[in-house]
């Protein structure tokens, strides 16, 4: 495609959002965002040369609700669903699409990895707070890592979706359309590449500045918190407890017998999660689920059963993500409960959710089980451990301890299979380490 011209389908769907967002009010709402963030990014949309992922599109149909109501946002939405889909069937099958999407999917995936690791970082900084300033602060940082991460999940999933379709148009030798005419817009030509920032992409694809201006998600009001963890909470945000410091005694999660009371803070919950959603207040209902991810174990399978109550099989997979990031001992406790709860498949979820973590925190969090003498903690994550991470990956875990981890690691090993046993065997062979 010549420079300066673009489909008429790209064409179509650009004068479409430029119609979509003359109607927003530029100062409040993600259309605020969207241009304090990456000015660019909306350039390149509104002037087709970019087809805008389709969360994007979502964000400024909100924006639209809120101004004029959900009625008229719906409508748009089924006016701008067709013409978004054709505006990527023609920009993807230019010449060199197929390669662009591969491209920008990398980019995704290291966007997601970051968010992830951003996500933990600041769980890890939470209960250090010192002020309930401070703590705010991390609340407002992690609304927005979250926003990231669900950003580039969505985005990841259509990347992956485009490039099936235009694999499955290949192999069926279906005829690529017919290159439609071009229309030449009245814009300059695009910017030159800035250096990427590593993170927060507003628009997949587009370069953003190094430095981003502090501003707030729509909706999204921090909740403030006590610096100090509630009873029966421990908000630790590292992968495992203790990593990155010396093992030390672990704190025992609090047993809690699941009463009415128990059961109406459940309900209550997910009410509130209910409403949030329905008022398009992310932000919030995200800090909802990380405060859900710290409860006690016993209350896991009465949200897991009022979430699905509700209809919101989505956001109990997101609690779940972020009940993985909880302490070693809690961790296997949740799965406990669940599993108690015949949710053996939910149980067994976040385990293998849960020890996706580096084999140094993994190390760490089966020595401070092990010294307290949880050895039935122990077996459990290490079970799931083998189970999931390669044989050189765990070989890497004993690195703090090896006199204490290789034997755990070898015992898990032998319980899941010979094989297994025998492929971990070789790679502590390899790391140096005795066998």
């Amino acid at each position: 495609m010549a420079v300066g011209q673009l489909p008429v389908r790209v064409q179509e769907f650009a004068n479409y959002l430029t119609s979509l967002h003359a109607g927003l009010d530029h100062g409040t709402g993600w259309c605020a965002v969207f241009w304090q963030r990456d000015p660019e990014g909306m350039r390149a949309c509104l002037d087709g040369r970019e087809v805008p992922p389709w969360d994007v599109v979502e964000a400024l149909l909100q924006d639209l609700a809120a101004e004029y109501g959900p009625e008229a946002a719906a409508t748009e939405k089924g006016r701008a669903r067709p013409l978004h889909a054709a505006a990527l069937l023609a920009y993807d099958t230019r010449p060199g699409g197929r390669d662009a999407l591969g491209d920008r999917l990398d980019v995704m995936l290291r966007e997601q990895r970051y968010a992830t690791e951003r996500l933990t970082e600041l769980r890890r900084l939470l209960p250090t707070a010192a002020s309930r300033e401070a703590a705010d602060a991390i609340h407002l940082d992690l609304a927005w890592a979250q926003d990231d991460h669900t950003r580039a999940t969505a985005r990841c999933v259509e990347l992956r979706r485009r490039m099936a379709e235009l694999d499955h148009r290949a192999q069926s030798d279906e005829p690529t359309p017919t290159p439609t005419p071009t229309l030449t817009p009245t814009p300059a030509p695009a910017p030159k590449q800035r250096r990427r920032r590593r993170g927060g992409a507003r628009f997949a694809g587009v370069e953003e500045e190094a430095v981003e201006p502090a501003v707030v998600p729509p909706g999204a009001v921090p909740v403030t918190a006590d610096p100090t963890p509630a009873a029966g909470r421990t908000p630790r945000g590292a992968r495992f407890a203790g990593a990155g410091e010396e093992p030390g005694p672990a704190v025992r999660p609090q047993v809690e017998v699941v009463d009415g009371a128990a059961r109406r803070e459940a309900a209550a919950m997910v009410e509130t999660l209910v409403r949030l959603r329905g008022e398009g207040r992310t932000g919030e209902a995200h800090v909802l689920l990380v405060e859900a991810a710290y409860w006690s174990a016993a209350r896991f399978p009465l949200l897991a059963a009022e979430m699905e109550r509700a209809g919101l099989g989505a956001d109990w997979a997101t609690l779940m993500w972020e009940a993985a990031s909880l302490p070693a001992g809690q961790l296997v406790a949740a799965a406990d409960a669940l599993a108690a709860a015949g949710r053996d498949a939910d149980g067994e979820r976040i385990l293998r959710q849960g020890v996706g973590r580096p084999a140094g925190e993994i190390g760490l969090a089966v020595l401070g089980l092990a010294h307290e003498g949880r050895h039935r903690e122990v077996r459990a994550l290490l079970d799931a451990y083998v189970r999931v991470r390669t044989p050189e990956e765990a070989a890497r875990s004993a690195g703090p301890e090896p006199q204490t981890l290789v034997p755990l690691l070898l015992e898990a090993a032998r319980g899941v299979s010979a094989e297994r046993h025998w492929d971990l065997v070789h790679a502590l062979r390899v790391a140096g380490l005795t066998a």
